[in-house]
């Protein structure tokens, strides 16, 4: 399988698949009368005076691109989280990120005076917060799977200190044999001379 190296493109594929998952359990959700609103409907109500203009098929597709761009900003976000820490322990950065990120989203949707769409009952707030917990597995398990294993090795903290760990690069290149750099000044078999 060909991985992405671009940290951007990596993240707007991540949020693209992140906003599949949340916009399925949040289908689910609003067909099951859980959720009073639908992500997307509440997200048309920044832009409309309304709740029946929200729900007409041009604030649904209104809603829906909000959705996806502010996905794609997630995504980006998911891929810097697991460039800076590492892709160890996903399920845990998976829902740490989701509610975070989808708990400041539906903050601002909801506490924007010109929304007149916002859902103010627990029920609707609980199968965002669901939802957000899929957005944030979805994107973080696509951004590291698909993504190039370049893009997760950690750059030296500074110029002067002699790498502790084999890059990825240096690992391929050993087959597995755990060849590691060798170093002069630290070079066991290296030869004294002497000058006269």
């Amino acid at each position: 399988m060909i991985k992405i190296n671009d940290r951007i493109y990596l993240g707007m594929i991540s949020g693209t698949v992140g906003f599949v998952a949340l916009t399925l359990i949040d289908v689910i959700s609003s067909r099951m009368k859980i959720s009073q609103r639908s992500y997307r409907t509440t997200a048309a109500g920044v832009w409309v005076s309304s709740r029946r203009q929200a729900e007409k098929w041009p604030g649904q597709i209104l809603g829906v691109m909000m959705n996806i761009g502010l996905s794609m900003v997630g995504g980006v976000s998911v891929v810097k989280l697991l460039t800076t820490f590492g892709r160890d322990k996903l399920v845990p950065k998976g829902l740490f990120f989701g509610a975070t990120f989808g708990s400041i989203i539906t903050s601002v949707l909801s506490g924007l005076s010109s929304n007149k769409v916002k859902p103010k009952d627990a029920w609707s707030n609980l199968s965002y917060l669901v939802s957000n917990f899929a957005f944030g597995l979805a994107s973080i398990f696509t951004a590291a799977k698909i993504g190039d294993d370049s893009l997760f090795d950690t750059p030296p903290q500074n110029d002067y200190s002699k790498p502790t760990k084999q890059t990825t690069e240096q690992i391929k290149g050993s087959k597995g044999n755990n060849i590691y750099p060798v170093y002069s000044d630290v070079n066991p078999n290296q030869e004294e001379t002497t000058y006269m």
